[in-house]
């Protein structure tokens, strides 16, 4: 069994906002995102109200309050009990995985994920499987195929890929959530970027935004707070990280200026401060439908 991430007190389960460190990458110099050395920036990003951080270094993350998350790809059955345990030690509360290519067949995507329960569990450190584009879980059916194979996977909802990806309006968004119920169940961590139908990283005019997408984001974040809610203990949390990336490896998107210079169309900074108002609402909401009395961390 993959646990959930738990700090250990007996407080009510809860959120955590966090953030990926990939968010602050390639940001432009009008760009309202803290800058200074290591020890400003990761400061400032707790003053912002983040508890956590993707990708920072762990020693210097937890020396201001901030808890540290992983990642990493895991390819080959063998691979996942040396990662689990250098991220364990480095002192990661977690890591979500990059899994495979998406071309391999059933065999060996079950030998990698019998591979990733068996570290997760024998490591005591949780190894969150991510659903992302060109990964094993690139398709809703065979991710599902595997929760049914492998009950006690967890997942990473990284939910653009799909939304935008496979496009999951064209043939019926209901049909298509009902469908994932068991991948909601199952999800302990979660990368927030919205995406509409054509591109993967959009704007978001503030939470009060109306744009179809984002209600449908909004209820895959809620539909997946309700699993980890329904699972939880006291102690546990679940991490809500923004990671809206840059420009490079086309995700945000750019536009030419009044000269002709390709800017990126906001500031992704203030963009992970509207994700945080969004992540937050979603668990209340979470937590009303299913009547608990689960609290923000």
């Amino acid at each position: 069994m993959i646990a959930n991430t738990n700090d250990g007190t007996t407080a009510s389960p809860g959120l955590r906002v966090g953030l990926s460190a990939g968010t602050l990458t390639e940001l432009a110099a009008s760009s309202a995102a803290p800058r200074g050395g290591q020890s400003e920036v990761l400061a400032a990003i707790r003053s912002a109200g983040f508890t956590g951080l993707q990708g920072g270094d762990p020693a210097a993350c937890r020396a201001v309050g901030l808890i540290p998350s992983g990642s990493g790809r895991v390819n080959a059955a063998g691979e996942a009990a040396p990662l689990a345990r250098r991220l364990r030690d480095q002192g990661f509360d977690c890591a979500t995985l990059h899994v495979g290519w998406g071309l391999e067949d059933d065999a060996p995507v079950h030998r990698i994920v019998e591979d990733i329960l068996s570290a997760s569990a024998g490591e005591r450190f949780p190894l969150y499987i991510e659903t992302h584009r060109a990964t094993i879980t690139q398709d809703l059916w065979r991710t599902v195929k595997l929760v049914e194979r492998f009950p006690e996977i967890r997942f990473n909802g990284d939910f653009s890929h799909w939304y935008t990806g496979l496009e999951m309006v064209y043939g019926g968004m209901e049909e298509k959530l009902s469908f994932l119920a068991p991948v909601f169940e199952r999800v302990r961590y979660l990368h927030g970027r919205i995406g509409n139908p054509g591109c993967i990283q959009v704007i978001v005019q503030g939470p009060g935004d109306t744009s179809l997408y984002v209600a449908h984001f909004r209820e895959l974040w809620t539909m997946s707070m309700m699993g980890f809610l329904r699972d939880a203990k006291p102690g546990d949390y679940l991490t809500f990280a923004p990671e809206l990336l840059g420009p490079s490896i086309f995700y945000a998107r750019t536009f030419p200026d009044a000269a002709g210079t390709p800017v990126e169309e906001g500031d992704r900074w203030e963009q992970a401060l509207i994700y945080a108002q969004i992540a937050q609402e979603c668990f209340e909401a979470a937590k009303q439908r299913l009547g608990t009395g689960a609290g923000q961390l």
